[in-house]
């Protein structure tokens, strides 16, 4: 069976439709309209479909596809959405050799058909056609959000942020969450996050291309702890609960006046019927908390739970929370009587990044108090080279499996930045696979999944080579994750000579040489389709980063072995040997200083395609800092050899670098 295939010999479908019966015949794109709809929402929905089919080779001519919408417009997703086949969102195609319809009770369902109907299409050019099929379909949860995190990290453009919004709705996401600490401009406070926020005026045009694409663009916040970026600045210092900390004070007057008004800022920015307020790992709570306010720390985390509630209800918001039960502070853990006492109307959001077996200790605690969830998975990016779809891809069939068992009504998959490195281009398989989990009824295809993604996204002869070097980057990911540690992106800028990450790279060269010899092939397989996606070109950056990874520590281990003998010999000429090889042109040092100096352009020229100049010094630094390293051990070990004398002392390898 040809890759992106169904047994059938018709295209894979993604998400998998609810119900597929195909007939026999084809519709020709050669001749082909689309016609219907009155709405400016409809008619946004004809445009992308007749511009998809163009660029398959449609023309338009006699016979149409009709789009049919059969209640109102009803565009977005509302607080206690329903999923389906009733649902606002349920869709019906019927394809024949006459022509097509898509019929759909709200714009939103045509939106969600019409994409469907974009992936039917088989063949290209004049040869481009539609199967005789019809399809049911409808989300199997009603909720199917992504997060991008905009404070941990790089600010991502407002075109940038568009892009991830196009992408998530071809998947049929319907929620956006806007991460933001202090990052979005708010009124009166123009010290905070200067030169690393976003306008109200850009909010609200994200917004408005947002609801185009049927997606719910939900205010994303933090209300207890995350907010460095505020006491980092001297005038709010004192209001946090340990100086310069993360925390904030829940018991300090001033403090309480400014959340309020956050919060009615933010409320006015964002027409969502949800707003999550944040609240998660109050790291200070226990620490700091009860030192500073006199309340015993489950206490005080409910006091202000049900304060920043009843501040969001004030405005006409549903709100949410990040409920943390078995990770992060584990605040429900410590504090089991909170679950009796949590607010009517909260939606928790019980969250997990880990491939665990069963993830029934977070769900089950709130079905059994009636408390409908929101899943928190994650594409596992935030401290990796490249993202761990190993990981990830299990984190969410798990969790979507067991939210689904314990009623959960959707899904936040999240995207974090923690390392300030991660290009968000790299984990667009992620937000595919998550938004499909969440829609489909049935198990999604681990197996098969990078072959059938890449059908649908890079589709001809670019869409098999792509889905291999995806499968061998993950591979290489794990093989650098075993050499190195689970934090690859952190590791990578590790001190290659120093005893503790020497020894570690010693004993496990055949993991370091498989991520070279993976990360390779994948450059290989992406040396032509990275010039004609933009994601890929960003893709290939992590395939080189993680090569780079490899050969540092390989050559690292190769480097002390070869000054161990040298050591032991009375040669001469092994000390000249051992420099050659170590330090001059067509060397060790050389190779790594070349690598990385190129790639420090590349990857400053990939973060510019994606993200504002925010953080990018920061980022760029250690690319600066690992070139110096290793011009250092360049030059110290030219000076040891012309000083060395037979009998002299041995400095230690680890100083060469220093």
């Amino acid at each position: 069976m040809c890759p992106g295939l169904f047994a059938s010999g018709h295209n894979v479908l993604l998400p998998q439709p609810q119900q597929v019966r195909y007939g026999s015949g084809r519709l020709s794109l050669d001749g082909l309209a689309v016609a219907g709809g009155n709405a400016a929402e409809d008619k946004f929905t004809a445009a992308r479909l007749t511009a998809g089919l163009a660029l398959r080779g449609g023309r338009p001519g006699a016979r149409t596809i009709r789009l049919i919408r059969t209640g109102p417009v009803d565009a977005l997703p509302r607080d206690n959405e329903p999923a389906g086949p009733n649902s606002r969102e349920a869709y019906h195609i019927r394809v024949s050799t006459s022509g097509a319809e898509v019929r759909a009770a709200s714009s939103a369902g045509l939106f969600y058909g019409a994409e469907t109907v974009l992936q039917l299409v088989e063949g290209d050019g004049t040869g481009a056609s539609l199967p005789a099929v019809e399809i049911d379909d409808w989300p199997s949860m009603a909720y199917r959000g992504v997060m991008f995190d905009k404070s941990h990290g790089a600010l991502p453009t407002e075109e940038a942020v568009k892009r991830q919004i196009d992408f998530l709705a071809q998947w049929k996401g319907n929620q956006y969450y806007f991460y933001s600490e202090v990052s979005i401009e708010l009124k009166g406070y123009p010290l905070l996050a200067q030169g690393g926020r976003y306008t109200r005026e850009q909010v609200r045009r994200i917004i408005a291309y947002a609801r185009e694409r049927h997606v719910d663009v939900v205010p994303c916040l933090e209300f207890f702890g995350h907010l460095h970026d505020v006491f980092r600045v001297e005038r709010y210092a004192r209001l946090s609960v340990s100086p310069h900390g993360g925390d904030l004070n829940p018991r300090n007057e001033e403090m309480l006046r400014m959340l309020e008004d956050w919060v009615g800022q933010m409320a006015a920015l964002f027409p969502s019927s949800w707003l999550h307020m944040g609240l998660d790992e109050p790291w200070e709570l226990e620490r700091g908390g009860s030192a500073a306010t006199g309340v015993e720390p489950g206490k005080l985390y409910l006091e202000q739970l049900t304060r920043m509630s009843a501040m969001v209800r004030k405005h006409g918001k549903r709100p949410m929370f990040w409920a943390d039960i078995t990770s992060g502070a584990r605040v429900f853990d410590k504090y089991p009587e909170l679950m009796a006492k949590l607010p009517a109307g909260l939606i928790p959001v019980p969250w997990r990044y880990g491939d665990e077996k069963d993830y029934t200790a977070m769900l089950e605690p709130f079905q059994k108090a009636g408390i409908p969830t929101v899943i928190g998975t994650g594409i596992t990016a935030w401290d990796t080279i490249l993202p761990d779809y190993h990981v990830t891809f299990g984190n969410i069939d798990g969790f979507v499996r067991d939210g689904r068992r314990f009623g959960a009504i959707g899904i936040l998959n999240t995207e974090w930045s923690d390392d300030a490195q991660i290009l968000y281009r790299t984990t667009q398989p992620g937000i595919a696979y998550g938004a499909a989990a969440a829609w489909q009824s049935e198990p999604m295809d681990r197996a098969a999944f990078f072959r059938n993604y890449s059908a649908l996204v890079y589709r001809g002869a670019d869409a098999e080579p792509v889905a291999k070097a995806l499968e061998a980057l993950d591979d290489g990911e794990q093989s650098i994750k075993a050499a190195l540690g689970s934090e690859s992106m952190f590791r990578i800028w590790d001190e290659a000579l120093a005893p503790s990450f020497l020894a570690r790279a010693r004993s496990h060269v055949e993991d370091l040489r498989n991520a070279r010899l993976k990360a390779e092939e994948a450059e290989e397989l992406l040396a032509g389709a990275a010039t004609r996606y933009p994601e890929l070109a960003s893709v290939m950056i992590g395939a080189r980063l993680l090569d780079y990874a490899g050969m540092k520590f390989i050559y690292a281990a190769e480097i002390a072995e070869g000054y161990e003998k040298l050591k032991t010999s009375a040669d001469r000429t092994d000390l000249s040997f051992w420099l050659r090889n170590a330090s001059r042109n067509h060397s060790r040092a050389a190779d790594l200083m070349d690598e990385i100096g190129e790639l420090r352009e590349i990857y400053r020229e990939r973060w510019d395609a994606e993200y504002t100049p925010y953080r990018r010094a920061t980022a760029l630094a250690r690319f600066d800092a690992e070139l110096e390293y290793w011009r250092k051990f360049q030059a110290r070990v030219w000076e040891f050899g012309r000083t060395f004398r037979q009998g002299g002392n041995w400095p230690a390898l680890e100083s060469f670098g220093r």
